[in-house]
């Protein structure tokens, strides 16, 4: 199926369960309200798919391209939603998977997931021996974190793998990496801080702390991968995620011209639109602010000043503010 690790797990969270929890009871999720609304069923596999015994849990390799950092007046996007939408991509894959089992078997129950759904699945891949969990959070394994994950639930009874040591040792890198202090101590995450969250979930104003410190990613960070040593050893991922539509190399200026149309036409299939064109004009709006003194982006956004968005006229002032005091 081109996965580029599989692992098996038994179908129970443990500890990891009252972890979310204290997580949540402390707010650290910020506007995520789905995050708190399905956390029981996170908890609980089976409640996701009567009769779950096992989760197959398979991981498959994105990155796009050798990472590299753009000027300030291109635009920096999250290497994973450079290409196609993993979340079709993957589902497809474990379908096609849990197929051929059923081929080979006979009908058996299962169910699959990719970001689609409320699982833990860096827990569940943890368990599954895929890696172990990073101090930035994410999956992590000897062939780096340019993963995406995805699961099988099934009531298949098949043996569970073991979980394979953690190796982050006394390394703070991301910790250290994150440009607005995300990642609050080892393992844990303010996601209110993080700018994937400013960027993806937050659906109304960039707090003007934050507006500076984000630089010009105007959808996700990776910058807590960027300097994991792990990462050395990453390949080159599926072809699937390949960039389209040039946004490897593109302008602040291009982007932020995009009509509406624009967006949703060139950006069909990919995990950006989800945000909607508003969401994709303030992220700009604040990339071009942060940006060296430039006519173009100046102009570029006057042109913006009376869209009928408030949300995207706060940030375009903002921005116009931030050009004209960068040039005095």
């Amino acid at each position: 199926m081109g996965f580029s690790a599989t692992g098996i797990a038994r179908a129970e969270i443990g500890e990891a369960g009252g972890r979310l929890q204290d997580w949540l009871a402390r707010g650290l999720h910020g506007e995520m309200d789905y995050m708190a609304r399905h956390a029981h069923l996170r908890s609980n596999p089976q409640a996701l798919q009567p009769g779950t015994l096992t989760v197959i849990s398979c991981a498959l390799d994105y990155l796009p391209l050798p990472p590299r950092h753009r000027p300030s007046s291109h635009a920096e996007i999250s290497l994973y939603a450079l290409g196609r939408d993993y979340h079709k991509v993957i589902r497809q894959r474990l379908q096609s998977l849990a197929q051929r089992i059923e081929a080979a078997i006979g009908p058996f129950g299962y169910r699959v997931f990719s970001d689609s759904a409320p699982v833990m699945e860096v827990e569940l891949a943890k368990q599954a021996g895929l890696g172990w969990r990073g101090k930035h959070t994410l999956l992590l394994s000897r062939q780096g974190s340019w993963r995406f994950l995805g699961e099988i639930l099934t009531d298949l009874p098949l043996p569970a793998d073991a979980p394979i040591a953690e190796h982050c040792g006394k390394c703070s890198a991301c910790i250290n990496a994150c440009p607005t202090a995300a990642i609050i101590a080892p393992y844990e995450l303010d996601a209110r801080r993080c700018i994937s969250y400013l960027t993806i979930e937050l659906a109304g104003s960039i707090p003007e702390d934050f507006r500076p410190l984000i630089g010009n990613r105007i959808y996700g960070c990776d910058d807590c991968q960027l300097c994991c040593p792990w990462n050395r050893f990453a390949r080159i991922g599926d072809p699937q995620f390949a960039p389209r539509h040039g946004l490897d190399s593109a302008s602040l200026c291009a982007l932020f011209s995009w009509s509406e149309h624009d967006f949703n036409e060139r950006l069909a299939g990919s995990p950006i639109r989800r945000i909607g064109h508003v969401r994709w004009l303030r992220n700009i709006a604040v990339a071009m602010g942060n940006a060296a003194t430039d006519p173009d982006i100046l102009a570029a956004l006057r042109e913006r000043a009376d869209h009928p968005s408030p949300l995207v006229r706060e940030h375009v002032a903002w921005a116009i503010h931030r050009q004209l005091e960068s040039s005095t």
